[in-house]
């Protein structure tokens, strides 16, 4: 074949944490429905939540496969099963797996032998793939699974430590220097200060690769963040492309309700309950597929919800190794039925977003469950726990102005917070606030549906997601016949 229609090749290398391997898994698909080849980097227990709708891309006709690369548990000193973050059940944990992924280099690297593929699409907490992927002379694209928004915020503090210049962990600060007025406090940044996290060094190497990299492959569109992404671009000088959301390329009933993992309810079941509900009347609540509360904060959602008179779906993960702990408020679930319905650990989440009787989504703030509830149009109740989070509230509070905080300001370490973050009266207070009929919920919910429509309309042919798409696979195309 002559070297212009020959058929690119494009390696997937996700991190082991479904809000990082689900969006990537779009991604993969994304490039098999342009004509390249696509495949999926993971390990065996991983591959089981996926290999379904991976096999369904191939009977439709996609050239999209898995490769599987064994997890050294028991080298890696931990316990056998942990190959996915969700399985991690402490801080110490999450710092062992995260250095073991260095040991994924070698048999990556006999991979990239054997295959020589045209480029290799890897997460960002895998910064060693970028010399693996120079080894070979292949391009290494960047995957962040968190917004535009959010990278400027961890840039500006990094760069001009605005915090340092308040005397208390609640005083507000404005970041300098940068788009908008944004707000933060203290107490919503973590740790990021702390020299003796064990963790800097890989923060350090992630900013350094993501500078030497291909590129940086984005789950955003330029509609949702304008201000942010040319930011991003002129003043931190990233190369990027903007694709998403990557969740609207699951069409079919059947791969939403199975994005990620097979739902632990009847889909079915769920979408006749809320086919019994009024349009907007159901507020759907769920916290990630990472965080989990403990008994005292569960009891105090239950009893703001039930106080609130609002129908509802809510979505509480179970921590199997403290199960027995775990209890909602005696009688509950009996006065609830109807009125409220309970899925334990896996949701069909799309589905639920989509349904036009839901009207609000409480949500963890993680950057995949806001795409989500922003491609539905629903306006969102926000409760941020680690990680990026807070990063995230903010860009839905402050510049989208499609949700209120549940309240929660204080970024925790670990994904189970020992304290109780939000009360009862303050759960009942905003829910009743954003489902009910005042100006500004009805302002929120108008805006929300904008942003679903643009987000929609920027993954159609012509738009700013689909047109990235097509320019980031032509430089591929470019690069690799350059090497013929």
């Amino acid at each position: 074949m002559e070297p212009e229609t020959r058929q690119l090749h494009v390696f997937f290398f996700p991190l082991m944490a479904h809000g990082h391997t689900i969006p990537m898994i779009d991604i993969a698909r994304l490039f098999a429905a342009r004509g390249t080849k696509s495949t999926i980097i993971t390990t065996p227990l991983n591959a089981v939540h996926f290999a379904d709708s991976i096999d369904r891309d191939k009977k439709s006709g996609l050239d999209i496969g898995i490769q599987i690369i064994p997890f050294p548990c028991v080298e890696a000193d931990l316990p056998e099963g942990c190959e996915n973050m969700e399985a991690l059940t402490s801080s110490a944990m999450v710092l062992t797996f995260f250095l073991s992924l260095y040991r994924f280099q070698e048999p990556l690297e006999r991979l990239l032998e054997e295959h020589r593929p045209d480029c290799i699409v890897a997460d960002m907490f895998l910064p060693w793939t970028t010399d693996a992927a120079k080894n070979y002379g292949i391009p290494r694209l960047v995957f962040h699974g968190t917004s535009t928004f959010s990278l400027c915020v961890v840039d500006n503090i990094v760069r001009y430590a605005p915090e340092l210049n308040v005397k208390s962990d609640s005083e507000v600060f404005v970041l300098p220097s940068f788009p908008g007025q944004i707000e933060f406090k203290r107490s919503q940044l973590g740790n990021r200060g702390d020299s003796q996290n064990p963790l800097t060094e890989l923060k350090k190497k992630i900013s350094e690769t993501e500078l030497t990299s291909f590129g940086v492959v984005m789950n955003s569109f330029y509609e949702l963040e304008p201000a942010y992404v040319e930011h991003y671009k002129e003043e931190m000088r990233r190369k990027t492309w903007n694709i998403g959301p990557v969740s609207l390329t699951n069409t079919h009933a059947i791969d939403k309700a199975n994005r990620g993992r097979k739902a632990t309810i009847d889909e079915h079941y769920c979408m006749n309950w809320l086919d019994s509900k009024e349009h907007n009347s159901v507020i759907y609540v769920s916290f990630g597929s990472m965080s989990r509360f403990n008994t005292a904060q569960l009891l105090e959602i239950a009893m703001g919800l039930e106080a609130s008179n609002v129908s509802f779906i809510w979505v509480v993960r179970m921590d199997k190794t403290k199960a027995e702990e775990l209890s909602l408020p005696e009688g509950f679930e009996a006065r609830m039925e109807g009125k409220g319905l309970i899925i334990k650990d896996w949701a069909p989440q799309m589905l639920i977003l989509d349904h036009p009787a839901v009207g609000c989504f409480m949500t963890h703030c993680g950057w995949n469950s806001i795409l989500e509830g922003i491609c539905a149009g629903v306006p969102l109740i926000t409760w941020p726990v680690f990680a990026e989070q807070f990063n995230n509230e903010n860009l839905v509070t402050q510049v989208l102005k499609i949700g209120i905080p549940v309240g929660n300001e204080v970024w925790t370490l670990w994904i189970e917070p020992e304290d109780v973050l939000a009360t009862k009266d303050k759960i009942e207070q905003v829910v009743t606030r954003l489902m009910g009929k005042g100006e500004e919920a009805e302002d929120m919910r108008h805006r929300a549906r904008e942003l679903g429509e643009r987000a929609k309309k920027a993954v159609e042919e012509g738009g700013s997601s689909y047109t990235d798409l097509t320019s980031l696979i032509e430089e591929l195309r470019v690069h690799s016949q350059q090497l013929v």
